[in-house]
């Protein structure tokens, strides 16, 4: 795994390079290319917050906006805390397939890995 832009981890949320080809190919077979990665946390889970990852075309006041390899991951205000130095990987394997979020922030999580405090 490599991980872009590792001079910055302090500063907001790093994507692999297998999660960029990842997150750019969807987009191309949606055939749009307007849609930035938002990657929240919002309370939920056992744990007391949850991840979330989804296409958006908004651009709300104060995000922190970065760009991977033309992909643009952008992260509210309110999550960039929890969320500096957190890397976004894709992962491809017989027992595996999706997104995965390893946070330094995180001090806990549940057993099926949904949430996290």
């Amino acid at each position: 795994m490599t991980v872009q832009d590792e001079t910055t981890v302090e500063s907001g949320i790093l994507l692999t390079d297998a999660a960029a080809a990842k997150v750019k190919g969807l987009l191309e077979q949606e055939g749009r290319d307007d849609l930035s990665l938002r990657v929240a946390v919002q309370p939920g889970g056992c744990s007391g917050l949850r991840y979330q990852l989804f296409f958006d075309e908004r651009s709300l006041d104060g995000d922190v906006v970065k760009d991977f390899n033309g992909v643009k991951v952008v992260t509210d205000r309110m999550s960039a805390p929890y969320l500096g130095g957190a890397t976004v990987d894709f992962v491809d394997t017989i027992e595996k397939q999706g997104f995965t979020i390893d946070n330094p922030n995180a001090t806990g999580s549940c057993a099926c890995g949904d949430s996290f405090s």
